[in-house]
């Protein structure tokens, strides 16, 4: 965790509830953390509520001491629950996002409403999955729940998830199906819970299951996903939403439609950030988050006018072009205002396909062949960035040889893009499933080309992700593939690079055959969502700096270990992609527990054969304190057969040197249309 300046002088005095006990309808029991004032009983305030299946003893921790006792200090009941059968509370977790996940969370707010040392109202925040539930529950309209900061989240759990992207499978599917399923095996702590800990970690290890399984089960856009989508209904979200996210994280396309479709009072900001809270968060700059937090919780919670919603809806930072590099520090670029946001593209480029360029004039049709190695996309940043390691993109020259390159001119003037890129095409495919992908990428004089966004489509799905349908070889069909929303600044004299390719390794799964695309130039074009300098730009308010409270007290710095590399065979011709991530073991002082994990992610694949894709995931965890000690080692592995998913996956749990359970699960799942 960054160092970032500290705030010791709150208006009020903070008290710490270590843990306590809320409980559920059915008798179950969570397990919350709290911070709040100490005169909160004499002087109630509102509770701000972090939901998460993350562990609070340990797995989000550093965090939570920088934001809790910082919302407490001004007025506030900073409140940090275990969801049920994760942490320290009572029960078993299925999956993700689930109809009890919401339940209990209403039962959670009304708690909370009810304390002798609250004033009635709730806000909820998270990052990731507690954005996700912020969004759920406020759907579920609970009385008390008046305001909500959505982290890097989603409105839609098929098209801007883990699973699917453009209705192409992710690989994120597996990496995240993995990390999930250690987490949701991983013990109570014993403080908390008392002898009953291992009875407790084992009706996890017997019930939790492999999340993973449904997730592969699902391969169209139907109830499952529908579950949770709050773009479903956007109308149910009444609360005040305030959405916020990074250009190099996953989730930044949900901020747009937020902003579009919610009825109620709503924000956007999204920064140069990656999947981090943006006070510590990189790319930076980072920003005093924690205030604008206050400003916006003063506002709904407290009734206090703070004029944040007198300005403009979305705050963005435009990037400046950037020599490409795997870890930004910070991104040169400047915050710009949106007085609304509608989704109505005002001010469009388009730009023509034709033979190795891309044009402004009328251009004759013609044809483009695309039929790319599987290896194509080893240039990629991962899915979703963490921002604190080298996961960004790489020199996307790496790519040209197996994609079709396509390039404008140098440019004459600045262009400023802000919004949704659109390839707007008319192809045909030899195969009945086949993907596209597209990515727009900013060259140098000097030939450099740094990814500014990329979007991919599978085009069974060209129509429908509910409906998808096979491609009829050989005939041409429209196709409109949306690329990730961007913010970015092309300098005078520099060149917009579109690559095009039939596969993306290892973002998504390769089709089930090798396939060749045919693209009709002159009747394909690129769509940019141009943007003009606003006078709302020169009028906003700059940020404050970071702040957080006092951090968590370890006994050690910590070493985190991060690689990402690519190898390889020229005998095989097999490639191999590796992320390893390690944090050494070190005890938390305010509890004495000691936590490490390590992670390990294989992905391999030779470029003539799609069904040579292969990828294995294992997580490694231990706790410890004193004479305890648990282990969870994990590992899941999924094979991307012509007709199924083969998925493998072993959980091995151990009490000191006592295995408490080993289990195994072995399924193939047919593949469709996918």
């Amino acid at each position: 965790m960054p160092d970032i300046p500290v705030r010791t002088d709150f208006p009020r005095k903070v008290r710490e509830i270590d843990n306590t006990w809320i409980p559920m309808s059915d008798g179950t029991k969570l397990a919350a953390r709290i911070w709040l004032p100490e005169d909160a009983e004499a002087d109630p305030v509102p509770a701000i509520l972090e939901y998460l299946p993350y562990r609070k003893r340990d797995g989000t921790v550093e965090r939570d001491h920088l934001t809790h006792p910082y919302f407490a200090g001004f007025g506030y009941a900073g409140v940090r629950v275990d969801m049920r059968g994760t942490g320290d509370s009572e029960g078993i977790c299925l999956g993700e996002y689930l109809t009890q996940e919401q339940d209990d969370a209403l039962d959670v707010i009304a708690w909370l409403a009810a304390q002798p040392w609250c004033s009635g109202a709730v806000g909820m925040i998270g990052i990731s999955w507690g954005g996700f539930n912020g969004l759920q529950v406020a759907a579920r309209r609970p009385p008390a729940l008046k305001a909500v900061i959505t982290l890097c989240s989603t409105d839609d759990r098929y098209s801007d998830d883990i699973h699917f992207m453009g209705g192409a499978m992710l690989t994120d599917k597996l990496a995240w199906g993995a990390t999930a399923f250690a987490i949701a095996n991983t013990p109570p702590d014993p403080a908390i819970v008392g002898d009953r800990w291992r009875e407790m970690w084992k009706e996890r290890l017997e019930n939790n299951g492999l999340w993973m399984l449904d997730w592969f089960r699902h391969q169209r856009r139907d109830a499952f996903y529908r579950h949770g989508s709050v773009c479903e209904d956007f109308s149910a979200i009444e609360a005040a939403v305030y959405a916020v996210g990074g250009w190099a994280d996953g989730y930044t396309n949900a901020i747009f439609r937020l902003l579009e479709h919610l009825p109620g009072p709503k924000k956007g900001l999204v920064g140069p950030w990656a999947h981090k809270y943006p006070h510590f968060a990189e790319p930076g700059p980072r920003i005093g988050f924690l205030q604008e937090c206050l400003r916006w919780w003063d506002q709904h919670l407290k009734g206090i006018d703070t004029g944040i919603m007198n300005e403009p809806i979305l705050r963005a930072w435009v990037q400046d072009p950037a020599p490409p590099a795997t870890h930004y520090a910070e991104r040169p670029g400047k915050w710009v205002a949106e007085p609304s946001w509608s989704g109505t593209r005002t001010d469009e480029l388009a730009l023509t396909l034709v033979p190795g360029g891309l044009t402004r004039e009328t251009a004759r049709d013609g044809s483009i062949v695309i039929a790319s190695p599987q290896t194509v996309g080893r240039g990629a940043q991962n899915w979703c960035s963490y921002g604190l390691v080298a996961d960004l993109a790489t020199d996307q020259r790496v790519e040209a040889g197996g994609s079709v390159v396509l390039e404008t001119g140098p440019l004459e003037d600045d262009l400023e893009l802000l919004g949704f890129p659109i390839l707007d095409a008319e192809v045909a495919s030899d195969r009945p499933v086949a993907n596209l992908a597209a990515v727009l990428s900013a060259v140098a004089p000097d030939g450099a080309a740094t990814l500014v966004t990329y979007g991919v489509l599978n085009l069974t799905h060209r129509n429908s992700h509910a409906d998808p349908a096979p491609m009829t070889p050989g005939k041409a069909e429209r196709v409109r593939l949306q690329l990730n929303v961007c913010g970015q600044r092309f300098a005078k004299g520099q060149r917009l690079r579109l690559a095009l390719s039939t596969s993306y390794w290892p973002v998504i799964w390769p089709a089930p055959e090798t396939l060749q695309l045919t693209l009709s130039t002159g009747k394909s074009r690129l769509l940019l969502p141009v943007r003009k300098p606003k006078g709302s730009d020169s009028a906003l308010t700059p940020f404050g700096a970071p702040e957080g409270a006092a951090p968590l007290r370890t006994d050690k710095p910590g070493r985190h270990e991060f690689s990402r590399t690519e190898t390889i065979d020229l005998v095989s011709g097999i490639s191999t992609y590796r992320r390893n991530d390690a944090s050494e073991p070190v005890t938390h002082l305010h509890t004495g527990i000691e936590f490490g994990s390590r992670s390990e992610d294989v992905f391999t694949i030779h470029p003539d054969d799609p069904n040579s894709a292969t990828g294995t995931c294992r997580w490694h965890k231990t706790y410890r304190r004193d004479d305890w000690q648990a282990t969870v080692d994990a590992e899941v592995t999924v094979r991307a057969l012509r007709d199924v998913w083969r998925i493998d996956a072993t959980l091995r749990a151990l009490d000191g040197d006592d295995v408490v359970a080993e289990r195994e699960w072995h399924e193939d799942v047919p593949r469709d249309l996918v």
